[in-house]
C-alpha cells in the first residue's frame, strides 16, 4: 500500500498507455524498494564498500531475466486484483461472469514463504476464509522465490504443513505457526505425495511437437521469436 493508491495507479496507467508497457526497470526497483535492506543498502555495503562481488547463482540469474508487462494486463492486475480486491468479494469477472471462490469444489494446496514481501503469508493464509473446500497450507522457510524454489537437498530447508480443518476452530495466522510441526526439508515431497494420493494412475504423455489435427508447426522449439532483436 506504500506504493499504490488511485494517484500511483492513474501516473502507471499514463506512463503504460504512452510506451504500450511497464519496464522492467520500474517493475524491478519497485521490488528492490519493499526490501531496500536486503536488495539495495546491503549490496552496496558488501560491493561498493567491501569490495566484495556475490557469485551468481542459477536463482539471481533467474532474478535478472526480467519480462515487460503488458498495458492492459498489469491495469487490470493492480487496480482490480489489489487495489479494490475484487476477487474476495466476488466482482472479478472474467468473461464477463463473475469469479467466485466458494464456487471451487476442487482440494486446495496453498503455499505460503515466512519472508515474502510480495504476498505475505498472513495474507495467504485467508484462503481458508475465502474458500469452502479443504485447505492445505503450507508456511515454507525462505523468501518469495527461493522458498518456492527449495529442491530437495537444499540446506537449511524446512516448512509447517496442516490441513485447515484438523483445526478446531478457525485460527488465526499466529496461532496455525504456533500449532503446526515444523518439518526439515523441502516442501516439494509433500506436495508430491498430495497429488499423488489425488490423481489416477500414471499415462504416457503425447510425443512433443507432432502435428495435430491438420495443424503445421511452425518452426522447431524453442521458435523464431526468441532470436528476434
Amino acid at each position: 500500500m506504500l506504493f499504490m493508491d488511485e494517484s500511483q495507479l492513474s501516473y502507471i496507467e499514463d506512463m503504460m498507455w504512452t510506451q504500450g508497457y511497464l519496464d522492467t526497470k520500474e517493475m524491478s526497483g519497485a521490488f528492490q524498494f519493499l526490501r531496500a535492506n536486503d536488495l539495495i543498502w546491503s549490496r552496496i555495503i558488501r560491493e561498493y564498500m567491501l569490495g566484495e562481488k556475490d557469485r551468481l547463482n542459477d536463482l539471481m540469474a533467474w532474478s535478472t531475466d526480467q519480462t515487460r508487462m503488458p498495458y492492459h494486463m498489469h491495469s487490470e492486475y493492480l487496480r482490480q486484483l489489489f487495489l479494490e480486491n475484487r476477487l474476495a468479494t466476488g466482482k472479478y469477472q472474467v468473461g464477463g461472469r463473475p469469479v467466485a471462490l466458494t464456487d471451487i469444489e476442487a482440494e486446495i494446496f496453498a503455499v505460503a514463504t515466512i519472508r515474502d514481501h510480495i504476498a505475505p503469508w498472513q495474507s495467504v493464509f485467508k484462503i481458508k476464509i475465502l474458500t469452502d473446500t479443504d485447505v492445505t497450507f503450507v508456511l515454507a522457510a525462505g523468501g518469495h522465490n527461493a522458498g518456492i524454489v527449495s529442491e530437495p537437498g537444499h540446506a537449511g530447508r524446512s516448512y509447517q504443513m496442516m490441513l485447515l480443518k484438523e483445526l478446531a476452530t478457525f485460527k488465526d495466522p499466529e496461532a496455525f505457526r504456533g500449532q503446526a510441526p515444523v518439518r526439515s526439508g523441502s516442501w516439494w515431497p509433500a506436495w508430491a505425495r498430495w497429488l499423488s494420493q489425488r490423481s489416477s494412475s500414471k499415462i504416457k504423455p503425447p510425443s512433443m511437437g507432432a502435428p495435430r489435427n491438420g495443424v503445421k508447426i511452425l518452426d522447431d522449439a524453442p521458435g523464431r521469436y526468441v532470436l528476434a532483436p
